[in-house]
C-alpha cells in the first residue's frame, strides 16, 4: 500500500472509531479501538513505539513513544483533548527524530471527526 492509501485507511478508522465513541472518551480507549480497528483492516500496527533521540553523537532514551505506528511508516498521535498548536509540533518532532515522512494528528475531542485529522509532512 501507498503512504496515501494508508493515510486514508487510518482516517476511514479513525472516522468510524468517532462515530462509534463520540468525543467524550479517553485517550488510551481511541487509541486501543483505532489500533483494533486497524489491525482488522490487516494493517501492521505498534503501539507505543519508542524513538530516540541524537544528540551530538549520542544516543538518549527518553521515554518519546509514537502512540501508533503503521506499517513501520506512518506515524499516528492521538489525542483527546482541547485542540492545541502544540500537538502539531509534537509531532513535527516526532517525525524528524524518527526520520518518517509522514504523520497523522487524531483529536478525537472535536464533534465531527473531519475536524480532527491533520496530515502533516516531515
Amino acid at each position: 500500500m501507498t503512504e496515501n492509501e494508508i493515510t486514508g485507511s487510518i482516517v476511514n478508522a479513525a472516522m468510524k472509531v468517532h462515530t462509534a465513541l463520540g468525543p467524550g472518551a479517553f485517550e488510551n480507549v481511541y487509541k486501543s479501538c483505532l489500533q483494533y480497528e486497524l489491525v482488522k483492516r490487516g494493517l501492521r500496527v505498534e503501539r507505543e513505539h519508542p524513538v530516540p533521540v541524537q544528540y551530538d553523537g549520542e544516543r538518549f532514551d527518553f521515554g518519546y513513544r509514537i502512540d501508533l505506528l503503521v506499517e513501520g511508516m506512518i506515524v499516528v498521535e492521538v489525542k483527546a483533548a482541547k485542540p492545541n498548536p502544540l500537538y502539531e509540533a509534537q509531532l513535527l518532532s516526532c517525525l524528524r527524530l524518527s526520520g518518517l515522512h509522514v504523520g497523522l494528528l487524531l483529536n478525537f475531542h472535536v464533534a465531527s471527526m473531519k475536524d480532527g485529522v491533520k496530515r502533516m509532512i516531515n
